[in-house]
């Protein structure tokens, strides 16, 4: 690799002149519109890639469809031009490691090229100039395999080029090519793998900062929902959760990995020499785009060190409106009907994950008026937002649910929302407060809504009580939405349809939308997520049937009959709506739950 280094790119690159030829030629922008930026004087230096300037005209294509001719635009027509195969670039794709090692960052640079990755027999190098191949012939005899060239956004090489090379000095033992460091600015980083391989590196190293802090921004790019940071005996794993799956982004040696997780509890202000036992701390940051973003951090010990998890939180998240959750317009009116009352309970129901604190921070939000008290009491507080008053429990101080409940009582609260009602303490004080004259908003954890009230009669709960102050549950989930850039239309599978709605009179539409993959969607052929809803008011048979032992059954069949629709009926609405496929939303709902 250190003739690569030294070694020059000689051919003719890509011309502002060439390019606005082609498309001449090629009928997609008009001779005149080509003349004056042919004709504009640049300075002799101006290193901005033809297809940026032109992108920067911001014409659209004589040709039918008719896009705008963006830099991604004009580089898939170029590549199809060329007969080169083109790449959107995916960093999730990317093994850093193996694709920094391949060239120098040094030639790479002078060459414009962004190494991907590397077979036995095969080298797949991305550059966004398909005429200067001289770099090819170079690495060829280096790398001892063939060369495959893809095309790419000049831009996105220029910046992963930066990214991959700059995490992986930071990382990995760095070498310096002849004397010089691999990156501007980054000295030989033996010491501190050594370090690491020891224990001793430094929380407050600069390439330790330089990881965290790419590592963070890297989530927010990848619009991960959580970070998390694996320890084993020989390596760290760090994978981000994206749409309710994990994915695999890098490796990381064990030692470093020590320092990576020491550095982000000194930012959550977390115990650094407490390392047996977990703890819970928060951080706030800004996302690339200058946003405000807070993380939850929680901290695990395992048999190879303290395993960390990072839960990200975007205020934004909590300022939709019903409907951009998922509500349906039947679901809102309900869900409206209910949180509009001045007093009584609301639960919210469902698994880990499931949404419930996007569902009532919204809600909330929505009922923090300047003319109300909102008052919180959260194990651990999710998100702090200024319109509540938000308090956490500290069971070490005897500070529980129910304690707090009844601090909050004497705070003059118009509404208060309960985290989590785990014991048949909690469940009285919540309804105590209700019949005070309070509107109380909190969270089960069961697997559809009637299964909340024969939960809180295990726990104790009086019938009577519940039926003097329940409004209502609402269970949810999060489906994954299909990609709107790869979804296709399929002929509807009936017996699927069958077992999704299992006898509900929904109709069948004519086709549904199945799952494809592309680059936007990382292959996956989802992208985002949204909710589905199973609301229960309480209505006068559902109340009549809470007696002592009540059968979840007949619960759940008089809640059907009294109009709510089941989850899987729920999903199938947005299966219907072209949102989401029927294998997701099988996947995501209990079975045996629609009722007999």
């Amino acid at each position: 690799m250190a003739r690569a280094a030294q070694l020059q790119p000689r051919e003719q690159p890509l011309h502002l002149r060439q390019v606005l030829d082609l498309l001449v030629a090629d009928g997609m922008i008009k001779p005149e519109q080509a003349r004056p930026v042919a004709a504009a004087p640049r300075p002799e230096r101006d290193a901005t890639h033809p297809l940026v300037i032109v992108a920067r005209c911001e014409w659209q294509s004589l040709k039918p469809p008719s896009r705008k001719l963006t830099v991604e635009a004009l580089v898939q027509w170029l590549a199809a031009r060329t007969g080169l195969p083109y790449l959107r670039i995916d960093p999730l794709a990317v093994d850093v490691a193996q694709a920094t090692a391949m060239v120098p960052y040094a030639y790479a640079a002078r060459a414009n090229i962004l190494p991907i990755r590397m077979t036995a027999t095969e080298a797949v190098i991305a550059t966004g100039d398909p005429f200067q191949r001289d770099w090819e012939r170079d690495l060829k005899p280096i790398l001892k395999r063939n060369i495959k060239r893809v095309l790419a956004d000049p831009l996105e090489i220029r910046r992963y080029l930066v990214e991959f090379y700059a995490l992986a000095n930071s990382v990995k033992a760095g070498e310096e090519l002849h004397g010089r460091p691999t990156l501007p600015g980054v000295q030989n980083l033996e010491q501190l793998m050594e370090l690491g391989r020891a224990g001793k590196l430094d929380a407050n190293d600069s390439h330790v900062v330089n990881i965290v802090d790419w590592l963070l921004q890297y989530a927010f790019n990848q619009r991960a929902s959580d970070i998390h940071l694996e320890p084993r005996r020989e390596q760290g794993n760090i994978r981000f959760r994206i749409d309710g799956v994990l994915h695999d982004v890098y490796q990381i040696p064990a030692g470093v990995m020590g320092a990576v997780t020491s550095r982000l509890k000194i930012l959550a202000r977390m115990d650094l020499a407490e390392k047996r036992r977990p703890q819970d701390g928060r951080i706030k940051t800004r996302a690339p785009d200058g946003r405000e973003v807070e993380l939850r951090v929680s901290s695990l010990p395992t048999a190879f060190g303290e395993k960390l998890v990072l839960r990200i939180f975007d205020p934004e998240v909590f300022a939709r409106d019903f409907g951009e959750l998922g509500f349906s317009a039947a679901d809102t009116a309900r869900w409206e009907a209910m949180i509009r009352e001045p007093n009584g309970i609301v639960l919210v129901t469902g698994p880990t994950g499931s949404g419930k604190t996007t569902t009532l921070y919204s809600t909330l939000k929505s009922l923090a008026t300047p003319e109300v008290n909102v008052c919180t009491i959260e194990d651990p507080i999710e998100l702090i937002e200024p319109s509540f008053n938000q308090m956490q429990v500290h069971p070490a101080i005897e500070l529980s649910f129910a304690a707090g409940v009844r601090a909050l009582l004497r705070q003059d609260p118009d509404i208060i929302m309960v985290g989590e009602i785990r014991d048949l303490e909690t469940a009285e004080i919540a309804a105590q407060a209700s019949l005070t004259g309070h509107l109380v908003l909190s969270t089960l954890h069961t697997n559809d809504a009637p299964a909340a009230l024969t939960r809180l009669i295990d726990l104790g709960v009086p019938p009577y009580l519940m039926r003097a102050t329940l409004l209502g549950v609402a269970a949810q989930r999060l489906v994954r939405k299909l990609c709107p850039h790869c979804r296709q239309p399929v002929e509807l599978n009936p017996k699927r349809w069958r077992e999704l709605i299992a006898g509900w009179p929904l109709p069948s539409p004519r086709t549904v939308n199945e799952a494809v993959g592309c680059l936007e969607c990382r292959d996956t052929g989802y992208l985002g997520r949204i909710g589905i809803y199973e609301m229960m008011p309480m209505s006068r048979t559902v109340k009549e049937l809470l007696v002592d032992g009540a059968d979840y059954r007949k619960l759940r069949d008089a809640a059907l009959k009294a109009g709510m629709m089941p989850l899987r009926v729920a999903g199938a609405e947005k299966v219907a709506a072209g949102l989401t496929s029927v294998d997701e939303v099988m996947k995501t709902t209990p079975s045996g739950a629609m009722g007999d």
